[in-house]
C-alpha cells in the first residue's frame, strides 16, 4: 500500500512510521507535517536514506497540497493534531483550525480521490471525565469533552463519521488512552518529569496528584492501529487502552524510584482549570474483533522510557 501519514514528525506518528515500515516492507509512506513546535525531523533521522519514505513539509489545511498528496494514496492515517491541553486553555484558535478544519480538508480530498481509506486517530478525552467508581469508556460512551483540545477532537471525530454516512468514505476511528514512550515532546507529563529530574530540577505535580489516567505504550497503540487498518470494520470505532490506570502521584513516585530520587523533588503547583479526574478505556471490542490487547506492562514500559531519555539527552536538551 501507499500511505499518507499526517503529523508523522510528532511523537506517535514518528513511532508509527518506523513501526509500519518495519512490519510492512512492501509499503511506501509519505509523511506530511508542518513542523510546528512538536514536530521534529530528528524523530526520523534513521529513515533519512530509506527509499520507501518521503517527507513533505506542509499544512493539512492547504487543500491544494493535500489533494496532490492524497492522489494515488491507498490510505490516509491521520495523526496531525494540536494536542496539549494546557496550550488549548491558553489559546484555542490553533486547535480548532488544525483539528477541525484540517481534518475536514483531508476528508474532502480523500472523498474526491475516489474514496481513499481514512483512519483517524483520536483520544479518550472526547468522552469527558469519570469518577473513581464509574465504568471505563467504551465505543458507546456519549461524548462530553471538557477542554478546548478535547472539544476540537470530538468535532473532528464527528466530521469523520459524517463523511462515512454522507459520502460512503471508508473510515475507521481509534480512541486511545494516554501514550508514553520514546520521542515524546518534553512538555508532556512523563517526559517532563523524567527530563526535569535528569537536569536536577523538581517536578511540577498538579494539585493533589490524584487525577487518574490509563496509560498505553506507543508501540501497543500503533500495533492496534495496524490491526484496525487491516481487520477493522469500515465505519467503526475502536477504543485502545493500556489496562494501566495510575494516578499522577503514583507515576511521579515510580519515576522518582527509577531515577533514585526522593519526594523532596516534587513541587506541588496549582491545578489546571477543568482538570478531568479520571480516564479509563474498556478495549473489549478491540480484543474481540481484532485479537488486540496491550503487550507492554506499564512498569516495563516506563523503565524503557526512562532509559531512552537517559540515553538520548542530545535529543531532548535542545527542545527544552
Amino acid at each position: 500500500m501507499k500511505l499518507l501519514v499526517t503529523g508523522g514528525a510528532g511523537f506517535i506518528g514518528s513511532n508509527f512510521i518506523r513501526y509500519w515500515l518495519k512490519e510492512h516492507p512492501e509499503d511506501e509512506i509519505t509523511n506530511l507535517d508542518l513542523l510546528t513546535y512538536a514536530g521534529n525531523l530528528d524523530n526520523l533521522l534513521d529513515l533519512k536514506s530509506e527509499p520507501r519514505y518521503r517527507f513533505v513539509r506542509g499544512d493539512i489545511c492547504d487543500p491544494v497540497l493535500v489533494g496532490d498528496l492524497i492522489d494515488g494514496r491507498d490510505i490516509v492515517v491521520h495523526f496531525a493534531a494540536e494536542s496539549h491541553v494546557d496550550r488549548s486553555i491558553k489559546d484555542s484558535a490553533s486547535f480548532v483550525k488544525t483539528n477541525v478544519e484540517g481534518t475536514r480538508v483531508l476528508l474532502e480530498a480523500a472523498k474526491n480521490n475516489g474514496l481513499t481509506r481514512f483512519h483517524h486517530i483520536s483520544t479518550d478525552e472526547v468522552f469527558g471525565s469519570l469518577d473513581f467508581r464509574a465504568p471505563a469508556f467504551n465505543e458507546k460512551t456519549p461524548y462530553d469533552p471538557r477542554s478546548p483540545y478535547s472539544a476540537s477532537k470530538a468535532a473532528s471525530d464527528h466530521l469523520v463519521r459524517a463523511y462515512y454516512h454522507t459520502y460512503g468514505l471508508p473510515v475507521t476511528i481509534s480512541n486511545c488512552s494516554n501514550n508514553y514512550g520514546p520521542y515524546q515532546y518534553p512538555e508532556k507529563f512523563i517526559p517532563l518529569f523524567i527530563t526535569n529530574l535528569l537536569e536536577g530540577k523538581r517536578v511540577p505535580l498538579y494539585g493533589n496528584g490524584q487525577n487518574v489516567r490509563d496509560w498505553i505504550h506507543v508501540d501497543d497503540h500503533n500495533r492496534g492501529v495496524d490491526l484496525i487498518i487491516h481487520q477493522g470494520r469500515i465505519g467503526e470505532t475502536y477504543c485502545l487502552g493500556g489496562d494501566s490506570e495510575k494516578s499522577n502521584r503514583e507515576i511521579t513516585k515510580l519515576i522518582l524510584e527509577l531515577l533514585k530520587q526522593d519526594e523532596t523533588m516534587i513541587e506541588t503547583v496549582e491545578d489546571r482549570p477543568g482538570h478531568d479526574l479520571r480516564y479509563a478505556i474498556d478495549f473489549t471490542k478491540a480484543r474481540a474483533d481484532l485479537g488486540w490487547e496491550p503487550q507492554i506492562g506499564f512498569l516495563e514500559g516506563l523503565a524503557r522510557t526512562v532509559a531512552w531519555y537517559k540515553g538520548n539527552e542530545a535529543w531532548w536538551k535542545k527542545l527544552k
